[in-house]
C-alpha cells in the first residue's frame, strides 16, 4: 500500500526530472535564448550607429515605442523587462533552479527540426500555389549583415510580442466571453497568426502584401503558437529564428 500512496510524487518528481518537462520551464527558455538577445542587441548597436531603428525588427520597434510612449526610453528596458519577466514566471512556478547542458542541447536540435518542418511546409504550399492558374509570384531580396541580425531579432521578440504577451491576452479575453477553454484556445491562436502575418505588411518598411506569404505566415504563426503550447517559449524562439536565417540567408526566401 505504502508504493501505491507514494506513486503520484514519484511520477511527478520524474516528470520534473525529464527532458520534456524542463525544457518548457522559464529558466531554461531564459538561459537558452539569452545568447540570441544578446547578438541581436550588441549587433544592433554595433551597425545601427545613430539610427539602430532601421535595424530593429517590427516587434521590437513597437513594444520600444510603446514604452517610450510612457516615457521609458532606456534602450536595455525592453530585453530587461524579457528577462524579468521569465524569472518571475519560474519563481511563481516554484520550478528547481537548474539548467542542465543535455536540455539545452536538446532544445538547439529541436529548434533544427522544426525550422526544417516549417521549411518543408513551406515548400508544399509552393507547390501548391505552382498549381494555381494565376500563381502569385515572391518578392525576394538578398540579405545583408544587418538582416540577419534582425531576424535573430525576429525569432525573439515577435515571439515575445505575439506568443508570450498577445496568445495568453486573447485567451483570456474569449473566456471572458464565456467560451469554452478548448474553443478559447484555437479562437487564440487562429486570431494571433492572422494578426501575425497582418503586421509583416504595416508601415513604410512593410513588406509587398502577396497571397503566398500571407498564406504562409498564417501557417507560420499557427504553427508557432503550436510549438509554444506544446514545447514552450525556448524552442519557439529558437526555431522562429533559426527558419528565418536558414530561408532568409541560405535560400533567399519569404521569412516568417
Amino acid at each position: 500500500m505504502t508504493r501505491k500512496k507514494n506513486a503520484p510524487a514519484e511520477t511527478m518528481a520524474l516528470e520534473s526530472d525529464s527532458y520534456w518537462f524542463e525544457a518548457r520551464q522559464p529558466l531554461v527558455c531564459l538561459v537558452f535564448l539569452t545568447p540570441l538577445l544578446l547578438i541581436y542587441e550588441l549587433g544592433v548597436l554595433s551597425m545601427g550607429g545613430s539610427q539602430p531603428e532601421l535595424i530593429r525588427n517590427g516587434a521590437d520597434y513597437w513594444m520600444r515605442n510603446w514604452l517610450s510612449q510612457l516615457g521609458l526610453t532606456q534602450t536595455f528596458l525592453l530585453p530587461c523587462l524579457i528577462v524579468g519577466t521569465l524569472l518571475v514566471w519560474h519563481l511563481c512556478c516554484k520550478h528547481p533552479w537548474k539548467v542542465s547542458a543535455e536540455t539545452l542541447i536538446g532544445m538547439f536540435a529541436e529548434s533544427l527540426l522544426f525550422a526544417f518542418c516549417l521549411i518543408v511546409l513551406g515548400q508544399v504550399q509552393d507547390l501548391v500555389f505552382q498549381q494555381l492558374p494565376s500563381p502569385v509570384m515572391m518578392f525576394i531580396e538578398r540579405e545583408s549583415a544587418s538582416r540577419v541580425v534582425s531576424f535573430v531579432g525576429a525569432g525573439v521578440y515577435e515571439e515575445v510580442m505575439f506568443r508570450l504577451l498577445l496568445l495568453p491576452i486573447c485567451y483570456l479575453l474569449f473566456r471572458a466571453m464565456l467560451l469554452q477553454p478548448r474553443w478559447s484556445a484555437v479562437l487564440a491562436i487562429i486570431s494571433t497568426s492572422l494578426i501575425f502575418s497582418f503586421a509583416h505588411y504595416i508601415g513604410a518598411a512593410g513588406d509587398q502584401f502577396s497571397v503566398f506569404s500571407f498564406t504562409f505566415r498564417t501557417v507560420a504563426g499557427l504553427f508557432f503558437a503550436g510549438l509554444f503550447f506544446l514545447r514552450g517559449f525556448g524552442i519557439t524562439v529558437g526555431a522562429h529564428a533559426t527558419y528565418d536565417i536558414i530561408v532568409g540567408v541560405m535560400m533567399l526566401e519569404t521569412t516568417a
